[in-house]
């Protein structure tokens, strides 16, 4: 079968869906661009999900388009409001405030959006300057790819172009565009912004848009609307669980951050967890902790009643609008999380008992916090049986990691037993495991080695780390210094809502 054939930028045929909503929708405005742009870093991968020749990142028109400087023929740009709860408090409207949708592409291989984040103020900025940073373009940049490269859905990233433009944060940093990619941008927020002002024409608009484009087997249901709620609310337990089986978390899970497609959207306070530590809070600015690890499954909850509400007055019955979400996002939340642990621990099959220990697997984190990802990945090597005189040496990569290595030998006998009711050849099982376990995760302080390094127009690191991040699942020994626990250093970073 031949590959698909590979378009040069001029040559993108651009089909701008959401633009064909009324107006009320958004806001058409050209993206104010940056001065002298520079490519940070770009994923062949995702200009390949474009259908865009590779080769096209390395022209100099490639930054002038994903730096918001010069636009493709036939683009529509546009930055789209919606509104949202924000820590759990109504925020109102918000909307696209540092954000222009390039335009939309249909493909071979899907419906795909081109936002541009960083491109200069909109009508709906609040009074911000509607940049970005280098610091927080790198880290999405980085993230959105290695979500994908997990196996998680997310919005992905085809490139981060930067400029000398100064930009004041906490400190003046200098500017940047990421060019974001998804098949939609549409939020829990976006209902929620009609449904507040009681404009049920324009709520009803996008759900049907949403549906058409999207979810058209809900066409076919008595009432496609709450059938829409029920597939969000799948989706989202499902996102969820990838989300907790790899000690992914999000920080700041508001509404308006909250993907209608149950993809993981707007990467700002992301962290990958390292001692467990079932409250750690990654956001500096969750100053109440609504946004914990543990915490996450319950906010999407929340957040999914919040779109019920919203989506109410085209369901009809609250007691329909709640049961798409009770009905759904538990079973689907729990069935893929078991589902999932039940991989990365290497049973074959499940059996009754297996929700208990998974329980106690995470009591035995918490209780001992040795690093996540290098506590799965080192179970992944163990063979199921061992010789009791062998017995440390052999499971020394995992037993290191404790200093009550007594508490790690009864959980191993545990485990063992486990594995044993559903017996598995160890090399098939350490292969599944393997492709269950990452080596290699987006540490927050490999994220700021590439952003310093970055920083003095060194883009080598960025360019390292998404080679790495594709293929997390993989020895890969070259990235070997990628999977070794955090530096010294690396205990007083910080990211919040402003990263």
């Amino acid at each position: 079968m031949n590959a698909p054939e590979t378009l040069r930028l001029e040559d993108l045929a651009f089909d701008n869906s959401f633009a064909g909503l009324p107006e009320a929708f958004y806001t058409r405005l050209a993206p104010l661009g940056l001065p002298a742009p520079y490519l940070v870093g770009a994923s062949a991968e995702v200009a390949e999900l474009l259908g865009l020749d590779p080769g096209e990142i390395r022209r100099p028109e490639f930054c002038e388009i994903f730096a918001g400087n010069r636009l493709p023929p036939g683009s529509d740009v546009l930055a789209a409001v919606y509104s949202g709860h924000q820590f759990g408090v109504w925020a109102g409207q918000l909307g696209d405030g540092r954000a222009h949708l390039l335009g939309g592409l249909k493909n071979a291989r899907g419906h795909w959006e081109i936002q541009l984040k960083g491109a200069g103020r909109t009508p709906y900025s609040r009074g911000a300057d509607g940049r970005a940073v280098l610091r927080s373009s790198i880290r999405e940049f980085l993230c959105s790819e290695a979500m994908a490269g997990l196996g998680i859905p997310t919005t992905r990233a085809l490139s981060v172009v930067g400029a000398d433009l100064p930009v004041r944060r906490e400190a003046i940093e200098t500017a940047a565009v990421v060019a974001r990619v998804a098949p939609s941008f549409v939020r829990f927020g976006s209902f929620e912004h009609w449904a507040a002002r009681g404009r049920t024409a324009e709520l009803r608009q996008l759900a049907d848009y949403v549906i058409a484009t999207f979810r058209p087997e809900c066409r076919e249901a008595a009432n496609p609307y709450a059938a829409l709620l029920a597939d969000v609310a799948r989706r989202t337990g499902e996102l969820m669980a990838h989300w907790m089986a790899v000690g992914f978390m999000h920080g700041v899970m508001n509404t308006d951050n909250m993907s209608i497609l149950g993809l993981t959207l707007d990467y700002g306070p992301f962290g990958f967890m390292e001692a467990f530590d079932a409250g750690h809070i990654c956001n500096h600015s969750d100053t109440h902790g609504r946004y914990t690890f543990r915490n996450q499954p319950h906010v999407a909850q929340w957040n999914l009643y919040r779109l019920a509400d919203a989506l109410l007055p085209l369901i009809g019955k609250p007691t329909a609008a709640q049961a798409a979400v009770d009905d759904h996002f538990g079973r689907a939340f729990e069935s893929r999380f078991e589902q999932l642990m039940c991989a990365k621990l290497g049973f074959l099959a499940a059996l009754p008992d297996d929700e208990a220990f998974i329980g106690e697997t995470f009591g035995l984190l918490q209780q001992h916090r040795p690093d996540f990802t290098q506590f799965f990945r080192a179970l992944s090597q163990l063979p199921a049986a061992v010789d009791r005189e062998k017995q440390a040496k052999t499971d020394a990569p995992l037993r290191d990691q404790f200093v009550d290595r007594a508490a790690c030998d009864a959980w191993l006998a545990n485990w063992r037993a486990r594995l044993a009711q559903t017996p598995w050849g160890d090399d098939a099982r350490q292969v599944a495991m393997r492709a269950a376990n990452p080596k290699y995760v987006l540490r927050n302080w490999l994220a700021e080695v590439a952003i310093r390094k970055a920083q003095d127009r060194d883009f080598s690191e960025v360019e390292r780390l998404l080679a790495c991040l594709r293929h997390p699942f993989d020895e890969q020994p070259e990235f070997a210094d990628y999977a070794t626990l955090p530096p010294d250093w690396a205990s007083g970073l910080e990211v919040s809502c402003s990263s």
